[in-house]
């Protein structure tokens, strides 16, 4: 499956020129929408500087995440699909999701099954809609965490990878102590200066 899909994904990326393209489009060059390959499809995006993007597709990742907690298939939400991306960034989602499926070819194996079973989606289902949120947070460079720990799910969940899918929840724990701390740190750092500006 892996060089088929990679090579297409490639292809679909020296194809695009300068103008706009909406996620419809990505998802169709990425082929049969699963919610691993939605989860790979909307997560990548995520890791670019690219304003805005995380605010909408975090939207359609929280409703991945309640497709996966109730067992259901998903598509992409209107306002997520309409989601237009420049050309040179629409290219490096295709590039990164070409070079992610290439290396877990590689690398990726049916392994610890237990935690790709469907028993196991509503937990992973909870974590997807937490990362989600911390995607949907106003934090400079808040998503690369999220995002990384949703691609490597979403790997898992292609490959049936167990180990993957743990690489994924190890970095969405590194990402709910980031952020926590990150809060933290922006109330106690407003609360100072609120004390010192009232004094």
């Amino acid at each position: 499956m892996t060089p088929p899909i990679a090579q297409r994904l490639r292809e679909a990326a020296d194809s695009v020129g300068r103008e706009r393209v909406s996620m419809q489009a990505l998802a169709q060059a990425h082929g049969p929408e699963a919610q691993g390959t939605l989860l790979l499809l909307l997560a990548m995006p995520c890791l670019l500087p690219v304003p805005g993007v995380g605010t909408v597709l975090s939207l359609g990742i929280a409703a991945l995440s309640v497709a996966m907690w109730r067992g259901h298939g998903v598509g992409l939400p209107p306002q997520v699909a309409a989601l237009e991306l420049p050309g040179h960034w629409a290219r490096r989602v295709l590039h990164g999701l070409a070079t992610a499926y290439a290396l877990a070819g590689r690398h990726a194996r049916q392994r610890l099954d237990m935690l790709t079973a469907e028993r196991w989606h509503p937990a992973l289902a909870a974590v997807v809609g937490l990362m989600a949120l911390i995607v949907l947070l106003p934090i400079p460079f808040g998503n690369l965490l999220p995002s990384l720990a949703l691609v490597l799910i979403g790997l898992g969940l292609v490959f049936r990878d167990g180990l993957a899918v743990a690489l994924g929840l190890a970095g969405a724990a590194l990402a709910v102590l980031a952020t926590t701390g990150l809060v933290l740190w922006a109330w106690t750092w407003g609360g100072d200066w609120a004390a010192r500006w009232l004094a």
